[in-house]
């Protein structure tokens, strides 16, 4: 506790309006205070030790930590600024950013490159923070301007999930980035007791379910989670969650060619959400070395996406991003531990 309170607001003003790098650039709090804070806290809990840059504007980043393990987290460009015929800004670009919550992953995806480093340890509050900070930071995004914030990139948020509620609501702070909740949303593999949990936090967090197959036999085979917390389970977690009534759960549904990209599939997928308030992402798997999968056909997409429409379940294809960089999740991390570089 740091006494006066309103100390604590010009403390917050400092590190998420200003975003100043050390404590003796806050000029408006006592030396011996500054001196103090200098001793006990750390602004920085991380630094950027790589970043590539698509031509479609996504950066992915490689962030390292004070004990030498490494993260990713990606800016996505979703939207960029518009301009008058006088060139004076009409609309200011739109941001999401991809966050890490842990370092490396206990789930074990099959697909997925985070797992083969395994699980080192849960991500803190600060540095979960602290990613979304350095970005905007190093791409001189305005303090005052929002950014969406999904929390899907290394790790299972809902294993680190005190963690994880701290910095939503540290980002949600009025005195700090004043990130609504609406604007935040946790991705996860389908841990149904913690699913449950997190709605009881009442946090106002948008949901999205890492799906990827509509039967256990395919799930536990791309998620051995699965087998701990099958489909049913989900599902009736999903349906508890507490739904913002203009929002929807998402469900992601990464496809793979020859796997579950089939009209079968479909169709299985819209009678197991019934129901329930929904909107279904199709994600293009992104290719990396090594792995046995394939990225999918776009006509076989397209008729995928249009079966899902067709039948009434809102359904979008997600813009595939960053493939002429490392796009994969943990390929960037990877490529550092094994000294390449691109």
């Amino acid at each position: 506790m740091i006494p006066p309170k309103f100390r604590a607001k010009q403390i917050f003003n400092w590190i998420y309006q200003q975003h100043v790098d050390n404590f003796s650039q806050m000029e408006n709090i006592p030396k011996k205070l500054r001196n103090e804070l200098e001793e006990r806290f750390v602004l920085s809990p991380l630094k950027i030790v790589q970043k590539q840059q698509s031509s479609d504007g996504s950066i992915k980043y490689l962030f390292g930590l004070r004990d030498g393990h490494t993260v990713e987290a990606v800016l996505l460009k979703m939207k960029d600024a518009q301009y008058d015929e006088k060139g004076e800004l009409i609309h200011h670009a739109k941001y999401t950013v991809c966050v890490s919550t842990q370092v490396g992953c206990k789930v074990g995806c099959a697909f997925c490159l985070t797992a083969k480093g395994g699980f080192i340890r849960n991500l803190t509050a600060g540095e979960i923070v602290g990613q979304v900070l350095e970005i905007k930071k190093d791409n001189d995004i305005a303090s005052n301007r929002r950014v969406n914030i999904v929390y899907m990139g290394m790790g299972e948020p809902l294993d680190n999930l005190d963690n994880l509620a701290k910095a939503i609501r540290i980002f949600a702070n009025e005195n700090g980035l004043s990130i609504s909740p609406k604007r935040q949303t946790v991705s996860t593999s389908g841990i149904s007791t913690k699913i449950k949990k997190l709605g009881e936090m009442e946090l106002g967090v948008q949901l999205a379910i890492s799906l990827h197959a509509v039967d256990d036999e395919l799930r536990e085979e791309l998620i051995p989670m699965n087998k701990a917390y099958n489909i049913a389970s989900i599902i009736e977690a999903v349906r508890a969650f507490p739904v913002n009534t203009r929002k929807r759960v998402m469900f992601e549904y990464l496809v793979i060619k020859d796997v579950n990209d089939d009209i079968a599939s479909a169709k299985k997928l819209i009678k197991l959400l019934e129901g329930i308030k929904s909107k279904v992402n199709l994600i293009y798997f992104n290719p990396y070395p090594g792995t046995r999968f394939e990225r999918p056909e776009p006509e076989k997409m397209k008729k995928f996406q249009e079966y899902l429409l067709s039948k009434g379940l809102l359904c979008t294809i997600r813009e595939s991003k960053g493939l002429d960089i490392s796009a994969a999740c943990g390929q960037l991390r990877e490529q550092e531990l094994e000294g390449v570089t691109k």
